[in-house]
């Protein structure tokens, strides 16, 4: 019947460890616990902490046993008596364990206070296992205080939290404090290897190294992980299956992305993540492996090679990127892609691109004899802008003298001058056809006051007209559907944004650029340049994000 049970179990009840030995990568823990068992100095109350799946209430459950078996109690326990069995399978009476995020008044300790006093049914101990204690109230802590400080010589507290900084000084001065460490990836993985050859389960170690590094230091996660994954693919599976189910790129797209980022490829990077995104991958997973990434690198460049969790050939990509990278590029990487916030209710690629930009605008090392911007410059279209030509223009006309038989005086020289100036240079934009631009949004840029004068008749009197002729409105974006305005005053964004004005909005640019377009609003007090930036090397808009104050 025992037997039938732990079948049924999910993997990492099933294969929970049941004695000190079988816990994974707290030897530093174990092995104190197990000397003083051998010594009989086994502490009235212990505080367990670290973070979640590392192993904190199973060694309590696994020292409750130890002191109260039967056949031994001087050390690991039998797992064999009727005691150890009992506490096991989780019947024993005289072992409570209370989830303190569901018990945190004070109501329920003075209740346990209560009942220490009594004495244990059938153990030699009466052991309460307290998991989350950082949950308890301040008035529920304080009102433990004396019963953990003097409890009865038969009880023993055993205290599990993952926020030791959140339990109460004097709780924890009361307490032999240990502290549980995030488990190596090499502990996991063997430890998967070790379930997984007890259950049948054909997989590489290659694969098994991939769960335990998602699983980021938690044997808990890395056992549900697998479970997951056995329960989709069976008892066979391989790589690329559980790259798949987790949503990850694998290594070869990321050193590629660090490659592109190290030497300010902005092209080969963009690519990149759009190839990722193309082939289904997880963008937030990509971000986390990319940052998981980028420390190693930045690790191995500072001189701190030691319990990296990366495999050996791994070890050896990270080393060659970095000889070519200075710390000042690895940390600006970092950075960047830490701080991004990317929807889970989107796809969109665009914060990576924008990060990938950033970075590389920035990085003040020369790519070539040119820097990042310089790149994107020339390849673009190497004629000058309509802007420069009217600046060039300027300043010709302002090199010419008037000669002295000109009988104007000097006012209205100047006026004429400069009347004769914005006749020539507007003649330029208007000769300048949209097909002559190298994308259409420095042709909306460069044209806007056109927009305006050719909109239709029949909305020359709307609000959105007026609105989109006031000060610090102009396009930002702009691909065959979408045209993105940036506003500097709130107010007028909200105007346009209202489904009357935005669709005069729309039929007014599209009159001018010719085909239908929607219309979208952003919020920007200053100028984003890595958007403008980006289309201009042929970036679509794919999703538009607001901007609140």
């Amino acid at each position: 019947m025992y037997q039938q049970i732990m079948e049924q179990q999910v993997f990492y009840r099933k294969w929970r460890p049941q004695t000190l030995a079988d816990v994974a990568g707290q030897e530093h823990v174990t092995q104190t616990l197990l000397n003083a068992l051998s010594s009989g100095h086994v502490s009235h109350a212990y505080l367990f902490c670290g973070p979640r799946g590392t192993g904190k209430t199973s060694t309590g459950r696994i020292l409750s046993k130890a002191v109260n078996c039967t056949s031994n109690g001087k050390g690991e326990p039998c797992n064999k008596c009727e005691m150890c069995v009992s506490i096991t399978e989780g019947r024993a009476m005289d072992i409570i364990e209370i989830d303190a995020a569901s018990n945190r008044g004070i109501d329920e300790i003075r209740n346990l206070r209560e009942r220490v006093n009594y004495a244990p049914g059938n153990a030699k101990y009466k052991v309460y296992i307290i998991d989350e204690f950082h949950m308890l109230t301040k008035e529920a802590s304080n009102a433990l205080l004396k019963t953990l400080e003097e409890p009865p010589s038969s009880v023993l507290f055993i205290l599990a939290t993952t926020e030791a900084h959140k339990v109460l000084p004097t709780i924890m001065s009361r307490c032999q404090r240990f502290d549980f460490h995030r488990i190596s990836q090499t502990d996991i993985t063997d430890k998967l290897k070790q379930i997984c050859d007890s259950e049948g389960i054909t997989i590489d170690r290659e694969a098994l190294n991939v769960l335990a590094k998602n699983a980021t230091g938690s044997l808990r996660d890395a056992e549900n992980l697998l479970e997951k994954i056995y329960t989709h693919y069976g008892s066979d599976i391989n790589l690329n299956q559980v790259r798949d189910m987790l949503g990850i790129t694998g290594n070869e797209r990321i050193k590629e992305l660090v490659e592109n980022i190290i030497s300010s490829n902005i092209t080969a990077g963009i690519q990149t993540i759009n190839a990722i995104k193309d082939d289904g991958f997880d963008l937030k997973q990509l971000n986390r492996e990319l940052v998981a990434y980028l420390r190693g690198l930045l690790l191995l460049k500072t001189g701190y090679n030691n319990d990296l969790d990366f495999t050996p050939e791994e070890i050896t990509l990270l080393a060659e990127l970095a000889e070519r990278s200075t710390v000042e590029q690895i940390l600006k990487a970092i950075k960047t892609f830490g701080k991004l916030e990317l929807n889970l209710d989107s796809y969109s690629t665009l914060p990576l691109e924008l990060a990938i930009v950033d970075c590389s605008l920035a990085n003040s090392a020369p790519v070539g004899g040119q820097s990042a911007l310089s790149n994107i410059q020339q390849a673009k279209d190497p004629s000058e802008s309509i802007v420069s030509k009217k600046k060039s223009f300027k300043q010709q006309r302002a090199t010419v003298t008037e000669p002295d038989i000109n009988k104007k005086t000097e006012t209205e020289a100047d006026s004429n001058k400069k009347a004769a100036e914005e006749e020539i240079a507007d003649s330029i934009v208007n000769n300048k056809g949209i097909n002559e631009y190298c994308n259409k949004l420095d042709y909306l840029n460069d044209n806007w006051k056109n927009v305006i004068e050719h909109a239709p008749d029949n909305v020359k009197r709307s609000p959105a007209l007026a609105i989109l002729r006031s000060a610090g409105v102009k396009p930002v974006a702009l691909d065959d559907k979408v045209v993105v305005l940036s506003f500097r005053f709130p107010v007028h964004k909200d105007k346009i944004e209202q489904a009357e004005n935005n669709k005069i909005a729309a039929k007014i640019i599209g009159n001018f650029i010719g085909h239908p377009c929607e219309v979208r609003c952003v919020y920007e007090p200053e100028e984003n340049h890595l958007v403008h930036e980006l289309q201009k090397m042929g970036g679509q808009i794919v999703e538009v994000e607001e901007k609140w104050t």
